[in-house]
């Protein structure tokens, strides 16, 4: 199994499974553009400052955020990539149950239980279009002292309507409990379309909002994300965080990321929006049952006899990655998600898939 870490993207274990290198990767979700146009020149001139502490207030990335999203500084909380900041959520409030809504991003489960939390859950499924039902996902949240709630959701792409969010938002205030809403692809969707509580965050003492830079900015080796909540929720979460645990780069690449304008953020939002229609089309015409995500990844299931597990192999065997949700709660051996990127590499990936089943055919055939 290629996610023994329990995530994609591990080109490492994929080359020590198959033997090679030069993989096309749709297991990680990364914008297919890579970088803003300037962000590697401005890592470059600034490989010099290694030799400095970065600021561990995060000041100026913090200005940034605050200026696009109309927040003050002490609503935000920078960290090593959108995983620390759940971890410093947890180290921070401490809470004995969480909620979570599966399927969903395994590292809700997985940092929970590490430090030392009883995990509940409710489950969405295909039929109700992988969204759980409201009034069930408010009876967790009145059981537990926290809830994890995907927005979009991995590894489906769901959103959840904006008024369900503030109603669950208001439900938190009044039981004492803790909504964490993970929104770590949610720039990969236009504005107008994104249901988001940012502008009506200074109203919640108890919402918390997780956002990824990594993700639609492609810079995952340097590790960025950040959370929005009220001071109270901020100060506690840093007064646990590791000092200097954001380094320079990072910190320097989401400043340049920041500052790098619309256009290249409008152009992400195409591409990924006119590519994600084109792979589903063509999945569904190989025979997989695709659901209709927002984000930039897609979950599939295949047609049987295959499972996620040998189209993972066979597809690792042409070099191309892609990742395997069998082991998602709520989820079958059927199920894969993969990463929407351009139309050459998207078309790599149908043309694989299809020589995959076909070359099964064959030897079926031949029997």
């Amino acid at each position: 199994m290629l996610e023994r870490y329990g995530h994609g993207g591990d080109l490492e274990s994929a080359a020590e499974a198959y033997g090679r290198s030069g993989f096309l990767d749709f297991s990680a979700n990364i914008n297919p553009l890579g970088p803003p146009p300037g962000v590697m020149e401005r890592l470059r001139e600034a490989l010099p400052s290694v030799i400095r502490y970065p600021d561990p207030g995060h000041r100026a990335l913090k200005a940034l955020l605050g200026g696009r999203l109309g927040l003050q500084p002490e609503q935000l909380c920078i960290g090593n990539g959108a995983a620390e900041c759940m971890a410093l959520i947890l180290l921070g409030l401490q809470p004995r149950r969480v909620g979570i809504v599966e399927p969903c991003f395994s590292e809700y489960r997985q940092l929970s239980e590490q430090f030392g939390a009883q995990v509940l859950s409710v489950f969405g499924n295909r039929n109700s279009g992988w969204r759980a039902v409201p009034e069930a996902i408010a009876g967790l949240m009145r059981s537990v002292d926290l809830l994890f709630l995907g927005q979009p959701n991995n590894p489906n792409g769901i959103q959840y309507d904006a008024k369900l969010v503030r109603s669950l938002a208001d439900e938190a205030e009044r039981c004492g409990t803790y909504l964490v809403v993970d929104e770590a692809f949610i720039d990969f969707i236009p504005e107008e379309q994104r249901q988001t509580l940012v502008k009506v965050l200074h109203r919640y003492r108890r919402l918390i909002l997780v956002r990824s830079m990594t993700k639609f900015y492609a810079i995952p080796g340097l590790r960025l994300g950040y959370a929005a909540a009220h001071p109270d929720v901020i100060q506690a979460m840093t007064g646990k965080q590791v000092t200097w645990s954001v380094n320079g780069l990072a910190l320097l690449a989401g400043e340049a990321c920041l500052q790098s304008g619309d256009e290249y953020e409008n152009a992400t939002i195409t591409l990924i929006t006119e590519q994600r229609q084109w792979l589903m089309a063509e999945m569904r015409k190989l025979g997989c049952e695709v659901d209709e995500g927002e984000a930039n990844f897609l979950l599939a299931a295949l047609p049987a006899p295959w499972t996620a597990a040998c189209m993972q192999s066979e597809l690792g065997a042409r070099g191309v990655l892609i990742r395997s949700c069998a082991m998602y709660p709520g989820l079958g051996a059927e199920h894969i998600r993969v990463a929407v990127k351009g139309p050459e590499a998207n078309e790599q990936l149908i043309l694989a898939m299809a020589d995959v089943m076909r070359d099964q055919a064959d030897e079926l055939a031949d029997r």
